[in-house]
């Protein structure tokens, strides 16, 4: 039984760190490919859409992955049948975050359309601060002195980083940072802005969902997924609807459309799960870090150049991290049984 215990945190904590990696990866080609989707030449697709069909794609990800984990289309089926349709108030619940998140995701496309990469990638770190204010206030979680200068650092960091990048230019291939196109970085700013606290309230509620149920990951995905898919048409048809039935659905999708896409509900899985064996904060600094890397992936891409403030800012948020990642107790040890991870959240209530 002992032996079960350490191999099942073993499992855990890899499993955390491997799902950090990728989310790191993820996430800083996201960002260029989708600051990219919106200001290349040509004819503009309707973001609202996009957000659609990267949930569509969510959905049909986590229903594979089920078929997978039950052999058999009788096993399969009455598992799904199980998790989304005999306890319907609780699959009701996944309405509240998939409201927020339909809005936070349509907010990114309206502020990346209007904020250069740079401006977008630094304000939009403001959502950690909002993860960590919902954390204490909706999962009781206690952050210590060192983890609030952690977080002022990596914000620091990361501002040293794109305030620098703002003012390089690259001599390469064009990109969409050189692409002119018509904005508002007032719209954006209030954009990004909003977007923040949404993300910090839908990502807080669905790890307090999850981390609270016998529902698989999985199964909370589809259900997020659904109700997200549903609302996402509803903004469809309040924002672009007459466009749409006039030019199609899919108008104006091309290769960096659904590669933006593809990235993005690749990202939802693994949101998932790096919120059952993390936590929403410690993925913000992943995330965080992906601005780093994406920047590095510049030099070679679009001959970016590294200077001495992008080096001091890249340490400060290597730097913040390990802060933030240091036990304050330990000999603690949390819900899950692992020692000195501060990153678990200690549910209230």
């Amino acid at each position: 039984m002992a032996s079960d215990g350490m191999k099942q945190t073993g499992f855990a904590a890899k499993m955390k760190y491997i799902s950090l990696v990728i989310l790191v990866v993820q996430n800083a080609s996201l960002i260029l490919t989708m600051r990219y989707a919106r200001t290349m030449p040509g004819d503009m697709f309707f973001s609202t859409t996009a957000v659609v069909m990267a949930e569509v794609l969510k959905l049909l990800g986590c229903v594979l992955i089920i078929m997978c984990q039950y052999v058999g289309f009788r096993a399969c089926t009455e598992h799904l049948y199980a998790g989304l349709f005999q306890n319907p108030m609780d699959s009701l619940k996944m309405a509240v975050p998939a409201l927020v998140y339909t809005l936070q995701n349509n907010l990114a496309y309206v502020a990346i359309s209007n904020l250069s990469a740079a401006t977008f990638q630094v304000t939009y770190q403001l959502k950690i601060i909002t993860t960590a204010m919902f954390s204490i206030l909706m999962l009781g979680k206690s952050i210590s002195r060192l983890q609030w200068v952690s977080l002022f650092l990596l914000f620091a960091g990361v501002s040293a980083v794109q305030l620098e990048s703002t003012g390089a230019t690259s001599s390469g291939k064009t990109t969409g940072e050189q692409v002119e196109t018509e904005q508002n970085p007032l719209l954006g700013l209030i954009a990004v802005v909003v977007s923040c606290i949404s993300s910090g309230f839908a990502g807080v509620f669905f790890e307090k969902v999850l981390k609270g149920s016998v529902a698989s990951v999985w199964i909370r995905n589809i259900q997020l997924a659904f109700f997200s898919i549903l609302l996402g048409m509803i903004s469809i048809w309040t924002k672009d609807g007459a466009a749409v039935s006039e030019k199609g659905f899919f108008y104006a999708y091309n290769w960096v459309t659904w590669m933006t896409i593809c990235m993005q509900a690749f990202g939802g899985l693994l949101v998932a799960v790096v919120v059952k064996y993390a936590d929403n904060i410690l993925k913000g600094f992943a995330t965080s870090f992906s601005i780093i890397l994406s920047c590095i992936a510049s030099v070679y891409l679009f001959s970016f150049h590294i200077t001495l403030q992008f080096a001091f800012g890249a340490a400060l948020v290597i730097f913040s991290i390990y802060l933030y990642g240091k036990p304050a107790r330990p000999n603690s040890t949390n819900s899950d049984g692992q020692k000195g991870l501060p990153t678990k959240i200690s549910e209230t209530g």
